[in-house]
């Protein structure tokens, strides 16, 4: 048994055990190991309130970016009604300015109408004062032919003017 390789690993792990144990290499151990596991549990706790941290970071940028697609969607729906108002405004506009530029144009054409309506009636009036001038200067003489002229010539302007 002395000469066993086993006993003699089995007396100096005993051995070693004892001087470990009066040196305090256990206490010191056991305390590092203590140490380990509170930083390795402080590690956990800022892991998992990071991972909150994160959480919350996203849900705010979830809902800001929900809220900035409404006021996007908004402004479209805005821009949209405004643009048909718009448009309505400018056909409402275009139709009246065709309107009061047609009546210009019919009253102008009315205008010319009765201008040269009348530029015609005193032509013919002109025209038939020096026919009736020229037949009754060569039928009629003297101071009757003159008065009857000058008569005659007075009610033509004023029948046909």
């Amino acid at each position: 048994m002395f000469f066993d390789p086993e006993t003699w690993v089995a007396v100096a792990f005993v051995i070693l055990m004892v001087v470990f144990g009066y040196l305090g290499i256990f206490k010191s151990a056991m305390s590092a190991l203590d140490k380990r596991a509170e930083r390795i549990k402080a590690e956990l706790d800022d892991a998992t309130r990071l991972k909150q941290e994160a959480a919350k970071v996203l849900a705010d940028y979830k809902a800001r970016s929900a809220s900035a697609e409404r006021e996007a969607a908004d402004i479209i729906a805005n821009a949209r009604s405004e643009a048909e108002r718009i448009a309505t405004e400018a056909k409402a506009k275009m139709e009246d300015f065709v309107a009061r530029r047609t009546k210009t144009a019919e009253n102008k054409i009315a205008l010319a109408e009765a201008q040269a309506l009348a530029d015609v009636r005193a032509a013919a009036a002109e025209a038939a004062v020096q026919a009736a001038s020229t037949i009754l200067s060569q039928s009629v003489k003297g101071q009757v032919a003159d008065d009857l002229l000058a008569k005659g010539i007075t009610e033509v302007r004023q029948k046909l003017n």
